[in-house]
C-alpha cells in the first residue's frame, strides 16, 4: 500500500519517501481542483451563468468536491459504486465523438502544425507536459492495495486493461475534436467535446455529449478523492505524516486526509478563479502534473535499486527506467517557469512537517 511513496521510501529511505508522498498528495488535491473545474465547464452548457461567473464556477466546483468527499467518507465500497456507474455512462458520448467525428474530419484544422509562435521543439515540450495530465494515474491502482481483493493479480490486470482502454478513447476523442473544431475555436472552449458535437449534429448533441463529459469528470473526481486519503494514510502509518492522517473512521476510511485534501483544493480554486475557467484549469493541471512527475523521477531512479522478482534481462531493466527518467525530466521542463516555481515551493513546504515528525519520534525514543 502507498504506491509511489512506498516504492521510493524502500529505495531511498524516509526523507525521499516523505517528499514523494507529500508531492503526490499535492498532485492529487490540486488535480481534484482541476477536474472539478472541467466538470463545471461542461455544466455550463446547461447553465451558462455557472461558467460565465468565475466566483459561481469556483463555488460549484468546490461543491462537487465536497459532495464526493462525503461519498468517499462513507467507505471504499460506496466510492466504487459511483465509479462503476459513472464509467459506464460516460463512455458512449466520448466514443461517439471519437469515432463518428472522423466522418466530419477537416485536415485543415491541423495546419499549421505549430500555431504557438514558439520553436517547434519548445512547442512539443509544452504540449507533452499538458498531454501527460490525461494519463496521470497509471500508478494509482497500487495505492489502495489493502482494499483490493487478490491485489497481486487484480491490480496488474486492471492497470493494463485500463491504460490501454483509456489510451484508445483519449486518442480517438482528441483527434475527433481537433478534426472538427478550428484551433481558434478550440483554444477558447470550456467544453470542447460538447462544442464539437454541436458543430457536427446540432444543439441536441451538444447537450448529450456535455452530459457524458460532465459524468466523466464527476467519476474521475470521485476516484481521485478516494486516493486523496490513501497516500497520507500510508505515510502516517510509517510515522512520516501527522497521526491524524493515519486514523480510520468507523467506515474504515481515512476521513481526515479526505477532508484536508478538500480544504486545500477549495483554497486553490478560490485563489485562481479570477483566471477564468480555461486559465484556471490550465494552471492547475500543470501544477498537478509537476507534483506527479517528481514521484515519477524518483520511482524511475529507484528502479535501479529495487529489483525484486524481475525476470527480464539486465539491459532491458536498466534501459526502461533510464528512458522514463529522461522523459520525466523533459516533461518537467515543458511545464514552464511559473509552474516549477510554485510547485517547488509547495514541495519544500512539506520539509517542516518532516522535521516535526522526526523530532516527535526522537522525543518519544529518548
Amino acid at each position: 500500500m502507498g504506491g509511489p511513496y512506498a516504492y521510493t521510501r524502500r529505495a531511498f529511505g524516509d526523507f525521499a519517501g516523505f517528499l514523494v508522498g507529500w508531492g503526490y498528495w499535492i498532485s492529487i488535491w490540486s488535480g481534484n481542483a482541476a477536474i472539478a473545474t472541467a466538470f463545471v465547464g461542461y455544466l455550463g452548457v446547461f447553465a451558462p451563468p455557472i461558467s460565465g461567473s468565475p466566483a459561481l464556477a469556483a463555488a460549484t466546483a468546490a461543491g462537487a468536491i465536497w459532495l464526493l468527499s462525503w461519498v468517499n467518507a462513507k467507505g471504499v465500497r460506496e466510492a466504487g459504486i459511483v465509479q462503476v456507474v459513472t464509467t459506464a455512462l460516460k463512455l458512449l458520448p466520448l466514443v461517439a465523438v471519437g469515432t463518428l467525428g472522423l466522418l466530419y474530419f477537416d485536415a485543415g484544422n491541423f495546419r499549421p502544425f505549430n500555431v504557438s509562435g514558439q520553436p517547434t521543439f519548445s512547442a512539443l515540450t509544452a504540449t507533452a507536459a499538458l498531454t501527460i495530465w490525461a494519463f496521470l494515474g497509471l500508478e494509482s491502482a497500487t495505492i489502495p492495495a489493502n482494499d483490493v481483493r487478490d491485489p497481486n493479480r487484480t491490480i496488474p490486470r486492471a492497470t493494463i486493461v485500463g491504460a490501454l482502454s483509456a489510451g484508445v478513447v483519449y486518442i480517438l476523442g482528441t483527434i475527433g475534436v481537433m478534426g472538427v473544431l478550428a484551433p481558434a475555436v478550440l483554444s477558447g472552449s470550456t467544453a470542447p467535446f460538447a462544442d464539437a458535437a454541436a458543430a457536427m449534429w446540432g444543439g441536441w448533441a451538444s447537450y448529450a455529449v456535455a452530459a457524458g463529459a460532465a459524468i466523466a469528470c464527476f467519476g474521475a473526481l470521485n476516484g481521485w478523492i478516494l486516493l486523496s486519503g490513501q497516500i497520507p494514510f500510508a505515510a502516517a502509518q510509517d510515522g512520516l505524516f501527522p497521526a491524524h492522517f493515519g486514523r480510520l473512521s468507523k467506515n474504515g476510511t481515512p476521513v481526515f486526509g479526505i477532508v484536508a485534501s478538500g480544504v486545500l483544493a477549495t483554497v486553490l480554486l478560490s485563489l485562481n478563479y479570477t483566471r477564468g475557467l480555461v486559465g484556471a484549469f490550465t494552471f492547475i493541471i500543470l501544477l498537478s502534473t509537476l507534483n506527479t512527475l517528481f514521484p515519477y523521477v524518483m520511482c524511475t531512479a529507484g528502479a535501479f535499486l529495487v529489483r525484486d522478482h524481475v525476470s527480464v534481462r539486465r539491459f532491458a531493466w536498466y534501459l526502461v527506467p533510464a528512458l522514463a527518467f529522461l522523459f520525466s525530466l523533459w516533461a518537467i521542463a515543458g511545464l514552464g517557469r511559473d509552474t516549477v516555481y510554485w510547485g517547488f515551493l509547495l514541495l519544500l513546504a512539506g520539509v517542516p512537517v518532516y522535521v516535526w515528525m522526526k523530532r516527535s519520534h526522537m522525543r518519544v525514543d529518548e
